[in-house]
């Protein structure tokens, strides 16, 4: 994040705007909308801005802009099309520590005008960081059209039972989980269909049937599939439960783009376990989800690729289920499906591989307990996942077992995200064109003749 977006009360703050011309019109608006006390200073001054300056009572000074015209400003606007005379009020604004802004010249500026939705007391701001403002309001547009204006007058009711909700329900999981329901509810469709003191009547019932204390309540767990590392593969619902969860387990394979997804005030809890390194054990895990929930918690289990693909999932909910927590489960994209369509390798194909096996590729005891025998059948797609440490053995033991040693495999390091690498080659050559790559976990290993149609399939260039 480069700025940090704030919202400022100017309401009666002397505001001073140098230029008078169409662009210094379209900055005065807004002012004038939040009840700033506007000041135009500009040898030339348009009869837009004067007629605004008669209707508002806005101060018109028409001459030369000097340095003393910032004493005590709120804010600085510069709109002139005078580069030298931009930069002057720019640096004599910071001087002074006051927030200016000079339109077009984003390196000039200490803040930018957003482009803004508004639905008061509701309001998005949209900013570029002035890099691109016709995009911005682009977006604005399109937010403009998939918000309703009901949102400003259900934000309006919830100003009003604020404090008698926060009176009667004190514990704040609690509160956060009543407010939910009353914009995700029929009271938010009540509103929405301008049924306001329907929607009022509803909304106090509603509280008067609320306990004065939730600390008793039970809690619910969501088991939800992160994907392999590309936010843009989440499901919508999974994105709607890692915005309601108080708390938060996950796991070392949620990117940090999907984990930058979840509630900013949720609390986040680290269970990641390495090959070898358990630093949590998965009792622990299942001891922490019942836990929480029993104290009244949402509780978001966020795992990479699929819960129930050698995720542990299964284990988790029947930890739940023995003791009665609630839960619901969200699949996610599992990491072969998503590295292998990132990496233009489809895991099955006519010509190629009419079935595919995803096989674990964790050693035990420096191990593997497979099926060798199965795995070197033809016309099928085999993926190892978490195979990193044991890739000499995998290919070692395909060819062992008959497996042509030209046969095309593939090893996908953090797949689907900007630092994805594919390394190509065959079960002989791919092990040390891995180790000489330095490849790092986590990683996908593909072998089959399918792994031949990556160059003229590949599509995801990083």
């Amino acid at each position: 994040m480069d700025l940090l977006p704030l919202f400022h009360n100017l309401n009666g703050r002397r505001c001073v705007m140098v230029g008078g011309g169409s662009v210094a019109l379209r900055k005065i608006r807004p002012l004038i909308e939040v009840g700033a006390k506007v000041e135009i200073i500009a040898p030339e001054i348009n009869t837009a801005i004067t007629d605004l300056a008669e209707k508002h009572s806005l101060c018109l000074y028409q001459r030369k802009f000097n340095n003393a015209d910032l004493e005590g400003a709120a804010l600085v606007i510069a709109a002139t099309d005078d580069k030298q005379l931009n930069k002057q009020v720019s640096e004599q604004a910071q001087k002074l520590n006051i927030p200016v802004n000079v339109v077009d010249q984003p390196e000039l500026c200490s803040v930018v005008f957003p482009s803004i939705v508004d639905r008061s007391p509701v309001q998005i701001a949209i900013s570029s960081g002035g890099t691109a403002p016709v995009l911005a309001r682009m977006l604005r547009t399109r937010l403009e059209s998939l918000i309703p204006s009901g949102y400003g007058f259900l934000a309006q009711l919830a100003g009003k039972f604020r404090q008698q909700v926060k009176e009667k329900i004190t514990e704040p999981n609690s509160r956060k989980a009543f407010w939910e329901d009353v914009f995700s509810g029929d009271i938010s469709e009540l509103v929405f269909s301008n049924k306001h003191d329907i929607a009022e009547s509803k909304l106090q019932e509603k509280l008067d049937k609320q306990l004065s204390s939730s600390a008793n309540s039970l809690g619910e767990v969501y088991l939800v599939g992160g994907g392999p590392g590309d936010p843009d593969l989440l499901t919508f619902r999974a994105l709607r439960l890692m915005q309601k969860a108080d708390i938060v387990l996950y796991d070392r394979l949620v990117s940090k783009e999907v984990l930058s997804l979840v509630r900013r005030d949720a609390e986040l809890v680290y269970v990641g376990k390495t090959a070898g390194d358990h630093p949590v054990t998965q009792d622990n895990i299942n001891e922490k989800l019942v836990e929480f929930a029993k104290e009244g918690n949402r509780v978001l289990r966020l795992k990479g690729g699929d819960p129930f693909i050698f995720g542990r999932g299964g284990e988790e909910i029947a930890h739940l289920a023995d003791n009665g927590i609630p839960f619901q489960v969200v699949p996610g994209i599992t990491a072969a499906s998503g590295c292998a369509s990132y990496a233009g390798i489809p895991l099955t194909h006519r010509d190629h591989a009419q079935s595919v096996r995803f096989i674990t590729g964790h050693q035990k005891e420096h191990k593997y307990d497979l099926n060798w025998s199965e795995l070197v059948a033809p016309n099928q797609t085999l993926v190892f996942y978490m195979g990193l440490n044991g890739l000499e053995t995998i290919c070692q033991q395909l060819m062992s077992y008959g497996m042509d040693s030209t046969t095309p495999a593939a090893l996908i390091e953090k797949g689907t995200t900007t630092r994805q690498r594919v390394f190509i080659g065959d079960i002989s050559t791919l092990p040390q064109k891995v180790r000489d790559g330095g490849a790092k976990a986590p990683t996908l290993i593909i072998v089959g003749s399918v792994v031949s149609l990556h160059d003229q399939l590949s599509w995801f260039n990083t």
